[in-house]
């Protein structure tokens, strides 16, 4: 499955959690996917998927979320490339 990552983001919030995104396709898949991801200290993160536009397949949606929750590979290199966006910033 090719998944192609548009954008990402993090920032760190004034009470030092964090707050990352990354806006992804899946190849075949109609609509773009945008994923949050949330951590209050920068080691566990949470996340949360949706589209990053409009509504697509239900049914792609639920077969995405299923894969980010058992394919570690995916999910680390949808979150590193959140976190890489702030690595970047850091060195500015």
């Amino acid at each position: 499955m090719n998944v192609e990552i548009i954008r990402a983001e993090l920032k760190q919030e004034e009470d030092n959690s964090f707050i990352g995104r990354t806006v992804f396709t899946v190849e075949n898949h109609k609509s773009p996917y945008e994923i949050t991801f949330f951590s209050k200290k920068g080691t566990e993160w949470d996340y949360s998927l949706s589209f990053a536009g409009e509504p697509g397949s239900e049914e792609q949606f639920l077969e995405i979320d299923s894969l980010l929750e058992n394919d570690d590979d995916l999910y680390n290199r949808l979150l590193d490339a959140a976190l890489d966006t702030q690595d970047n910033a850091e060195e500015e």
